[in-house]
């Protein structure tokens, strides 16, 4: 081509961008895809019928005529200096294929464009993406959302308040509200407890009637409440707190302790929704509320717990002192008048005091043994067993302890725990009765060579009263099972080698 001739069309029924390589027409029509074609001066060539519809739509002056030799950046001047002008370019200066998405105003879409050079030109493939491109956007935003969410409810230096106050600052954002609060009915008023706010016009405090709000819906419903605008339900509408607070959009959801309503978990805003509440951000806001939900019966369920102890602790008192005292006023005055007369109505009375005495002894124990353990410390179990079995009327029974392990625990209750099996394999095996402490995979195990537990109790003598013996106090073997809970630890009753009993302690995670 000479500097005076005139680009000239591509032959009729073909296109191409390389010398002597061409495309069906007809095909490039078919395709769902967009396509042009260029030449080294930028001019059109050949575009199928999408192609030429996107181009006409995208030019700055309506277009009349074959687009075919004009040149593309004088008839959309506005897209110079944009991605895709600097993409086409690329691809021409460096005979590679760019591929890349963009969003180009004009046409107000996302297109997905592919750019394959030749010395010649340029040929661009391009469809819009902007349904996919909103997709992907909407997944990304849910992943952010979810990821926050998940961050604030693992996060545990928080307080309960600090993480619902992220909680609800995180739901404000996703849902592009102005407030967000979690709240508490009280007979028929509206206590706000914890808020999320662009201003002072609502705070934690703040206490307002039940019948003027939307969350009196859910309260009474029991169900999540979605108004994209408010003014769409005449009989909420007029409710004070929309009037007044200028509420033209809410989403709430209901928070319930112990199978009651709590409060609701919602978000509003005074401006109404053009496209409204999807299901997605109204199953969040949910998911927020079930997890509110759950804090709240775990701190109910605490404070219980809380309470309970107090009374357990109370009892212990009573039973330490106000039981104890008397106890030994009357075993004293028994031991008087033993010395006094022999007679089997005090031998007895004494047996009878021993008994309560063991008992109030175990009761005590029990009141504790279930405590987590808060400062353990390294101990020397084969120490540790020697020091139990002291403690402990043995008789003429043997303790081995030499293989036994060097673990993390309380030392005072372990040795509890040491010292009521020890007590249970003398009682049951007799007074000749051998013991052997050792380790064992994950922890540790105490065996001895008495008559054995039967297999069908073996469960059951875990458990508070049980005893095969008409003396015994029914709490030694569940003093076992609590102190060891409270290490964390499994305790399990099986067969000895010898065909006595033989408990095994293993660190509860590891089985």
């Amino acid at each position: 081509m000479t500097d005076n001739e005139e680009p000239s069309p591509p032959r009729s029924g073909s296109a191409g961008t390389d010398e002597g390589s061409f495309l069906d027409p007809a095909l490039l029509d078919r395709m769902t895809d967009a396509f042009f074609a260029l030449d080294d001066e930028w001019r059109f060539t050949f575009l199928n019928g999408r192609g030429e519809a996107i181009v006409r739509d995208a030019a700055e002056e309506p277009v009349d005529g074959e687009l075919v030799g004009r040149n593309i950046w004088e008839l959309i001047p506005n897209a110079v200096d944009t991605t895709f002008h600097d993409n086409y370019v690329e691809a021409m200066e460096t005979q590679s294929v760019v591929e890349f998405e963009a969003y180009y105003d004009p046409l107000e879409a996302w297109l997905d464009v592919r750019t394959y050079p030749s010395e010649s030109g340029l040929s661009v493939f391009f469809r819009d993406v902007s349904d996919e491109h909103e997709r992907r956007e909407q997944l990304r935003s849910h992943e952010e959302a979810l990821a926050a969410i998940t961050e604030t409810l693992a996060e545990p230096d928080q307080t309960f308040e600090e993480r619902v106050s992220e909680l609800l600052r995180v739901g404000v954002d996703m849902l592009d509200t102005e407030y967000g609060t979690l709240s508490r009915v009280r007979d028929d008023r509206y206590v706000f407890e914890i808020v999320h706010a662009p201003d002072d016009s609502v705070a934690a405090g703040d206490t307002v009637d039940l019948s003027t709000t939307n969350c009196e819906r859910v309260v009474l419903t029991e169900q999540s409440l979605a108004l994209s605008d408010v003014s769409d339900h005449p009989e909420l509408a007029d409710r004070a707190g929309n009037a007044d607070w200028g509420i033209s959009c809410y989403l709430g959801a209901p928070v319930r302790v112990n199978g009651s309503v709590y409060g609701t978990f919602c978000f509003y805003d005074r401006d109404p929704r053009g496209e409204g509440f999807d299901e997605w951000q109204v199953t969040l806001v949910e998911l927020m509320a079930e997890w509110v939900s759950a804090e709240l019966e775990r701190q109910v369920i605490q404070e219980d717990l809380r309470r309970q102890n107090d009374r357990l602790e109370e009892f212990a008192t009573i039973v330490s002192h106000d039981l104890r005292n008397p106890l030994a006023v009357a075993k004293g005055q028994t031991e008087l008048a033993a010395e006094e007369c022999d007679s089997e109505a005090l031998e007895k009375a004494m047996r009878a005091q021993d008994r309560m005495e063991r008992i109030i002894s175990d009761v005590l124990t029990m009141a504790q043994s279930g405590t987590a353990v808060e400062s353990p410390e390294q101990v020397d179990l084969s120490t540790v067993a020697r020091d139990a079995w002291g403690t402990v009327d043995t008789a003429d029974a043997t303790l081995s302890a030499e293989d036994a392990p060097t673990l993390t625990a309380d030392r005072s209750r372990l040795i509890q725990l040491l010292e009521n099996l020890f007590r249970n394999a003398v009682e049951h095996g007799g007074d000749d009765v051998h013991v052997a402490v050792e380790a064992i995979s994950g922890g540790f195990a105490v065996a001895d060579d008495g008559p054995g537990i039967p297999e069908a109790d073996r469960e059951a003598v875990f458990d508070h009263g049980y005893s095969s013996r008409a003396d015994g106090t029914g709490f030694g073997l569940s003093i076992v099972r609590e102190i060891a809970e409270a290490h964390g630890w499994s305790v399990t009753a099986i067969e000895s080698e010898q065909g006595g009993a033989r408990f095994e302690f293993v660190d509860a995670g590891s089985v």
